[in-house]
């Protein structure tokens, strides 16, 4: 039973977070270009030239797998829940080894911490779809 609800509440707040991101990106992609992730960073911005449309592409994606994972937590199958996870792994699978390869202009703390939210971006769904395998 508890592990149902970590794995809900997992489920929840990556849904949440990646609906955050997708908004952000969708809305305004300029400014989520400029400034992603935040609190002073400028991530995105180590890729440039900006494009509108490949921004708000990316706005959309996230925007989808947000929904996706919100509705996996509200509906609480195993089967459900690991189609999803199984998607978010690929997806940030390839992200990271995107940005593994090409670092942009991103150097030390910026490089780090962006390497290292990659590589969360694949253990914590990781973590989840083990969870949701020995939650049933």
């Amino acid at each position: 039973m508890i592990r149902r609800r970590v794995l809900a509440a997992g489920l929840a707040l990556l849904g949440a977070l990646h609906l955050a991101w997708g908004a952000w990106a969708w809305l305004v992609p300029r400014h989520f270009f400029d400034t992603f992730p935040g609190f002073g960073r400028r991530w995105t911005a180590g890729y440039p030239p900006f494009n509108a449309h490949l921004v708000s592409d990316l706005g959309a994606t996230f925007t989808m797998i947000g929904v996706l994972l919100l509705l996996a937590a509200a509906v609480r199958d195993q089967r459900v829940t690991s189609v999803v996870l199984i998607g978010v792994i690929v997806f940030g699978a390839l992200h990271l080894a995107y940005h593994a390869l090409d670092q942009g202009s991103l150097r030390g703390l910026d490089l780090a911490g962006s390497l290292v939210s990659l590589v969360l971006g694949v253990l914590v769904p990781a973590g989840l779809l083990a969870l949701a395998r020995t939650a049933a």
